[in-house]
């Protein structure tokens, strides 16, 4: 379970990072304003905020998505996205996995190791 939440949190830091949106978002294109009837649906978010359906060309967004020559078409927009958040994903990377090893290691044998003696001797056995 500990990994699942890593591995999910360390991708909505790349998503984030190179798309400019979370990873929820990025899936399903569904941007906050859209969510509460602001418009900006994918595709028209803006040419730095990037969605899978866009990129697939659902809807009325062309494949590949919509980015003006302005910025150098995708390849323009994801590179602007990496520079200007390569920090935030580097700290993602490299914090979010230590942070999460060091907490379980932290609160294994107060919380954990107690709870999984408890569970094992009820008969559902779980390891973390």
């Amino acid at each position: 379970m500990t990994n699942l939440a890593v591995s999910a949190l360390v991708a909505n830091s790349i998503t984030k990072g190179a798309f400019n949106t979370n990873l929820v978002e990025f899936v399903t294109g569904n941007t906050e304003n859209a969510r509460l009837g602001n418009g900006n649906k994918f595709g028209s978010d803006g040419s730095f905020v990037m969605s899978l359906p866009e990129l697939m060309g659902v809807g009325s967004s062309k494949l590949g998505g919509n980015y003006g020559a302005s910025v150098g078409g995708f390849q323009g927009a994801l590179m602007r996205n990496l520079k200007a958040n390569w920090m935030e994903i580097a700290m993602g990377v490299v914090l979010i996995p230590v942070v999460a090893k060091t907490a379980t290691k932290l609160i294994r044998k107060p919380v954990i190791l107690p709870a999984n003696r408890m569970l094992k001797s009820v008969g559902l056995d779980v390891k973390v």
